[in-house]
């Protein structure tokens, strides 16, 4: 993948107490920053994905439209294009990787929007799942830079539950003999595939299988072929090591862990002044609404705005049945134009 470019970070240190001498932050900007330098929208990346797999929300006539706006996408710490275990040299490479908070990521944003690009105020920031997360953390981090945001299925705390379901994630990559402490010759294949059957049991909704969407809407064969291709296909697409930074990274999700905030989560929302959308999935497995809605109620300017469908976490996501992916496309153009 070349279609991205690098802000070379230095040396940074990490919430964790780990320093990376070269930390690197892929990114990929679409659209041109105006002389006022005040059409900036930022649409950080969601769990394993990259800048490309956001595409599908950006376009002419849509709302992220980049003949109106700058729209910088930047990649998540351990997605394989930024710093990453996968890409990151020793002695900190592979197994030994550092834990990175989403708190550290959006710091890291955060200078690449100043630094780069001397932006200083965005229009909008949004995203969907962990993107949603780090959403909230720009808006609690930088509530004098942060003017909207748009977060849909995501939350700006990873419960309890949600916690629980990522170390069932995590059990089978972690026994499979081949993972050898992070430090395989060959992928952990069978740890992958097992993970992924978990996961397939939790990205889409109840409704969505009684449906039988994965046949009808998808177009696979069976459930079978549906858990092998879409879920299992998926996963032994990445690198585990990647797979699991990113799952500490997710778990560890929580706007008020840091010295602003000092654990006070409720006083985190109320330091949101970002007028806000906040667009839960109704069936979503992973977020909830009901943790949407005791977020909003704690945030000053922000209206909840759940998404009607069974598609569960995918009705904000690549997958996204037409339907969804116009629902969301209406809610970015709504709150750009408030």
């Amino acid at each position: 993948m070349t279609d991205f470019e690098t802000f070379n970070l230095g040396r940074v240190a990490l919430q964790s107490g780990a320093t990376l001498p070269d930390m690197q932050l892929g990114y990929k900007t679409y659209g041109r920053l105006n002389a006022a330098r005040d059409n900036a929208i930022v649409y950080p990346t969601f769990y394993s994905g990259t800048h490309a797999d956001n595409e599908w929300l950006i376009g002419e006539h849509m709302g992220l439209d980049p003949r109106e706006y700058f729209i910088i996408v930047p990649n998540m710490f351990g997605n394989g294009v930024s710093s990453s275990p996968s890409n990151n040299p020793p002695p900190y490479d592979r197994g030994r990787f550092p834990q990175v908070t989403l708190y550290d990521n959006v710091v890291m944003q955060h200078r690449l929007v100043t630094e780069k690009f001397g932006i200083e105020s965005l229009r909008l920031v949004t995203g969907w799942s962990m993107g949603a997360m780090q959403t909230y953390h720009w808006a609690a981090m930088y509530p004098h830079m942060v003017e909207r945001i748009l977060p849909f299925c995501g939350s700006a705390r990873c419960s309890r539950h949600n916690f629980v379901f990522i170390e069932g994630l995590k059990a089978p990559l972690l026994l499979d003999p081949d993972f050898n402490g992070g430090f395989y010759d060959a992928a952990p294949t069978r740890g992958m595939r097992a993970a992924a059957r978990v996961f397939a049991g939790w990205g889409f909704s109840q409704a969505f299988l009684r449906q039988r969407l994965d046949i009808e809407a998808m177009g696979y064969g069976s459930l079978e072929d549906f858990i092998i291709q879409f879920w299992e296909g998926d996963f032994l697409k990445k690198d585990a090591n990647n797979i699991l930074s990113m799952m500490w990274s997710w778990q560890h999700g929580d706007i008020s862990a840091n010295s602003l905030y000092n654990g006070d989560f409720d006083l985190a929302l109320r330091s949101i002044t970002a007028k806000a959308i906040v667009m839960p999935g109704r069936t979503d497995l992973y977020f909830p609404p009901e943790d949407s809605e005791y977020e909003v109620s704690k945030m000053p300017n922000a209206q909840l705005r759940p998404i009607e469908s069974v598609w569960g976490h995918f009705a904000g996501g690549p997958a996204a049945n037409a339907a969804d992916v116009r629902f969301i496309d209406q809610a970015v153009r709504e709150i750009l134009a408030m």
